[in-house]
């Protein structure tokens, strides 16, 4: 595979490669193709002029992922305009909406990167050898320009949200 970046990231320690390039604040967000469902496919064409946050997570069955994505939930409800927060991970679209079910999770949207892997690669957070994505934040304003960017260094610890969300706030 093309653009990897061996040890980009770490799990309990142990370097880990990631497969796309290394995105920045300022760089446009690349388009992908992913799902929602079995056979809606989304990109970010798709997704209009709204601010976006792309919550990306490893899968929905873990706790820090869940404790993420709960996190995000929590704060859509806070934010009023033009603020669509999507959960990526390569779960299932069928795992994704029956974890969103059980856990009351209605504020955010799932997308699933389990077919191709597009999202992983454009974004540079697909784990090698591994159709898994790693822990990362992004969060793009109407034009599609990224304005804060993480990959979380350590895949089993939490995001910085406070940062996060703080971009949020001021683009709102």
């Amino acid at each position: 595979m093309s653009n990897e970046r061996e040890g980009a990231v770490t799990l309990k320690g142990n370097p880990i490669t990631l497969v796309g390039p290394e995105l920045k604040v300022g760089d446009k967000a690349p388009d992908f193709v992913c799902n929602q469902g079995l056979m809606p496919e989304v990109g970010l064409a798709d997704m209009g002029e709204s601010i976006k946050v792309f919550n990306v997570i490893l899968s929905v069955d873990t706790p820090v992922c869940s404790a993420q994505t709960r996190k995000f939930n929590e704060a859509a409800a806070e934010f009023s305009g033009n603020l669509k927060i999507y959960t990526v991970s390569a779960d299932l679209p069928f795992a994704q909406k029956r974890f969103c079910g059980a856990e009351g999770i209605d504020k955010v949207e799932n997308i699933s990167d389990y077919l191709g892997n597009s999202f992983g690669e454009a974004y540079g957070i697909l784990i090698k050898d591994k159709g898994l994505l790693a822990r990362a934040i992004f969060v793009a304003d109407k034009d599609n320009t990224l304005k804060h960017v993480e990959y979380v260094s350590e895949i089993s610890e939490e995001p910085n949200y406070e940062t996060a969300l703080s971009v949020i706030k001021d683009l709102l």
